[in-house]
């Protein structure tokens, strides 16, 4: 049921308001969309990441899943401390919620990804870890 609905709303493509925010001066996140979902007291959020060829975003968490796709180039994801995987285009990556998980761009040129969460309403997004 819960897949049901987390593959219906990303396909109903539901657009709404776009803010850039900086992560660091070479990993940008623009906000995408924010919505109550089917199921009470969730929502899904999503948030397109810019990497600059090199940038790197630190180990962090989140209090719900995050479902990455990645739009453009790879990235080089490492996962509660397990080996890194790298996701080329087109590829997709799912980290379940509150595990700690980092991003990098080894390539020469700017890589993107499509992040989708789902977490509890009026939960913060994101928890950096050291």
């Amino acid at each position: 049921m819960f897949k049901t609905l987390l593959v219906t709303f990303i396909l109903g493509g539901i657009t709404i308001s776009s803010s850039a925010q900086s992560l660091s001066p070479q990993v940008r996140r623009t906000d995408l969309q924010r919505h109550n979902i089917s199921v009470p007291g969730l929502e899904a959020f999503q948030v397109r990441v810019d990497f600059d060829p090199g940038a790197f975003a630190p180990s962090h968490k989140h209090y719900g899943e995050e479902v990455i796709y990645v739009l453009r180039g790879a990235l080089e994801y490492e996962v509660d401390g397990q080996a890194p995987v790298t996701i080329n285009e087109g590829g997709v990556l799912f980290i379940p919620a509150g595990v700690r998980h980092s991003a990098r761009n080894r390539g020469g040129s700017l890589s993107s990804e499509l992040a989708t969460y789902i977490v509890e309403n009026d939960e913060p997004l994101v928890e950096p870890v050291d």
